[in-house]
């Protein structure tokens, strides 16, 4: 059995509807329930509460961990007690260049890493599901605001993440590996805005805000100093965060999914 944290997320929902579709036995955990596949079984559980995870771990053989609460430790001592053998973290790839900012996913990893689990950690770029910010201001305004307009980074589609996650949970060879995860080109928020109007048939009018505007929207749900490394990452990224990664096309033997492609798929969110 594969537990699958983060169930009804962005990455998590597709990776159940994934190994589901591939004939694996699946335990979603969330916060709350959402709409699952046939015969998923889903706990209702908090990260921050490592023992609300326990009904979901006993007796699983593989977790989907992400980075989330304050004590991977006692999340990973419970899932070594209940059988896992196996986990894959889904960190950041501020951990690996930017680690003294994104302290929380490092965190993480290092705790993986000191389990006697079968360990493998996925860095995962921006999602290209950030996207969906401007889905109010596009569907009523066919406007789209950010900031650091034509800096571009090679986001990635969340599906691609989720199958990248499914090959690592039911495969062999990635014990001990970490991966960053990227799209197959740099785009700016520019060019992600006019990929939403190209897939609406309709223009979308990018709109570009100071990084004083952006800070201030974004502390409203992310902690200062993550914020601080977002804008570091957004409007002066370091060549490494600039960089496509190979690995999605690895261990999936096909390019990633472009973010033109993620907006044509998205679109209805967007109308």
């Amino acid at each position: 059995m594969i537990v699958v944290t983060g169930a009804t997320g962005n990455v998590g929902q597709e990776l159940v509807r994934i190994l589901t579709g591939a004939g694996e036995q699946v335990t979603a955990v969330s916060r709350r329930p959402a709409p699952l596949p046939d015969g998923v079984r889903h706990v209702a559980a908090d990260l921050a509460d490592p023992q609300s995870l326990r009904p979901a771990l006993d007796g699983a053989d593989a977790l989907f961990l992400l980075v989330a609460g304050e004590d991977p430790q006692g999340i990973l001592d419970l899932a070594a007690a209940g059988g896992v053998r196996r986990v894959v973290l889904l960190s950041s790839q501020g951990a690996g260049t930017r680690p003294e900012v994104y302290r929380h996913p490092v965190a993480f990893e290092e705790a993986v890493r000191r389990s006697a689990l079968d360990w493998t950690v996925l860095r995962s770029g921006g999602l290209n599901s950030n996207a969906f910010a401007w889905a109010g201001s596009i569907r009523e305004r066919r406007t789209a605001a950010a900031p650091f307009g034509d800096v571009a980074l090679p986001t990635v589609d969340p599906a691609d993440v989720a199958e990248v996650a499914a090959a690592v949970l039911r495969g062999s060879g990635h014990t001990g590996r970490t991966y960053d995860l990227t799209g197959p080109a740099a785009v700016s928020p520019r060019q992600r805005a006019e990929a939403i109007g190209e897939a609406l048939g309709s223009p979308v009018r990018f709109v570009e805000q100071t990084r004083a505007e952006a800070r201030a929207q974004m502390l409203a749900f992310m902690p200062e100093p993550v914020v601080e490394g977002t804008l570091a990452i957004l409007g002066r990224p370091l060549p490494a965060e600039q960089e496509v990664s190979p690995a999605v096309e690895r261990i999936l033997g096909r390019a990633p999914r472009t973010f033109a492609a993620w907006a044509a798929r998205t679109a209805p969110a967007f109308r």
